[in-house]
């Protein structure tokens, strides 16, 4: 049995300590944030990839009690129409429906299950330095603490400390817009047919999207194109009021809900940029791996960050349970992993650019692949991986 080091507490380390803990391994993870609520402003939809990739951790009730289920999504043009209604991946299977949370109440939940489970969850723990040798590879802490395992994972985030230290030259870059994100319980009133329905509105100065939950409170986000990112400067010291009152006249100028919602928003409202790591990132460095954001962070415009994350837990856990050594598990999870993360950062940094994306060319007269029947069969927990 191996000991792995987590580093980072978020939705990908606490998932892969999940994952792991169950393929037999032992694992502790080490988290810098003195609590689990970090981000707790910004919210997520788990996609239906992602809820299947939790169910194989039996961590599903742990998520679904929290949150809420979304069933369908309503496009809305500048004017307030409806151009297009469809339901939301696998919305007959309530186990599979999309869900609406808080991304720190997820964190929280993640936490709570692993400890529920006897895994090691270290908090206040900031990596300075990654020590990788023949025989192990140690974590150096800032207090002056350290911890030594067999394989270390880079799980903290599009900031990561790991990758920093392994990867230096690979850095995030900017994709083209900024993203606000908000909660009002004062908004427009959510008439019968947008229950569990999430609406996007393809608005003249600015992609929007709102859900209501069951309670009445409105969850909304905004993609505003910038050609510069905002400083860490700007955001920390804007105004409780600055962020809102530069978006509602952007949406003013279409007739749709948007200016609205957020005019009615008292909360402060989150703002961050939308940023990428470029396909190619090197995630492998002696007996280091990156995973989730700190390996293929993408523009949110697809939605699937938190998702893609739970699907990394779920088949690095198999490869290293099911591979003859640990070189060959790494090797082998690369490659699976590599070609669709890589594709769902193209997908979403092409939307926050305003770039179409070519569909995927086969070779010679090959059939097209079938994705959604290979990643089932990936993340079946009993299934061998090829």
């Amino acid at each position: 049995m191996a000991r792995l080091l987590v580093i980072g507490g978020g939705i990908a380390g606490t998932a892969a300590a999940l994952a792991l803990h169950k393929a037999g391994q032992e694992v502790a993870v080490y988290e810098a944030h003195p609590d689990s609520a970090e981000d707790i402003g910004a919210f997520l939809t788990l996609a239906s990839n992602g809820l299947r990739a939790l169910a194989q951790l039996d961590a599903t009730p742990a998520v679904t009690a929290i949150g809420f289920p979304l069933t369908t999504m309503r496009l809305l043009d500048a004017e307030g129409g409806e151009v297009a209604r469809a339901p939301l991946g696998e919305a007959d299977d309530p186990g599979l429906r999309y869900r609406c949370l808080r991304r720190g109440e997820l964190n929280t939940a993640l936490q709570a299950e692993a400890a529920r489970r006897g895994i090691g969850v270290v908090h206040g723990a900031r990596l300075a330095s990654v020590e990788s040798g023949s025989e192990g590879v140690t974590a150096h802490f800032t207090d002056g603490s350290t911890a030594t395992g067999d394989l270390l994972l880079g799980a903290d985030g599009l900031n990561s400390t790991v990758r920093r230290v392994t990867a230096p030259a690979a850095q995030p870059r900017y994709a083209g817009q900024r993203v606000f994100y908000g909660y009002t319980a004062l908004g427009p009133a959510a008439g019968e047919d947008e229950a569990a329905c999430i609406t996007m509105i393809r608005g003249s100065a600015a992609a929007f999207g709102h859900t209501t939950s069951p309670d009445g409170e409105t969850y909304w986000f905004a993609r505003v194109t910038a050609d510069v990112p905002l400083t860490a400067d700007e955001i920390a010291h804007a105004t409780p009021t600055q962020w809102r009152d530069l978006l509602v006249p952007l949406l003013r100028k279409d007739a749709t809900p948007a200016a609205d919602i957020v005019a009615a928003t008292t909360a402060p409202v989150l703002v961050t940029n939308a940023t990428e790591m470029p396909c190619g990132t090197p995630w492998r460095s002696g007996r280091t791996l990156l995973i989730g954001d700190a390996a293929h962070a993408a523009s949110p415009a697809t939605g699937q960050g938190a998702s893609m994350a739970l699907e990394d837990a779920v088949i690095l856990a198999k490869c290293l349970r099911d591979a003859p050594d640990t070189e060959s598990a790494l090797t082998h999870y690369e490659a699976l992993r590599r070609p669709r993360v890589e594709h769902n950062t193209t997908v979403s940094g092409n939307i926050s650019r305003g770039v179409h994306t070519p569909p995927p060319r086969t070779p010679g007269n090959a059939p097209p692949a079938r994705p959604v029947e290979e990643l089932t069969r990936q993340l079946e927990w009993t299934a061998a991986l090829r």
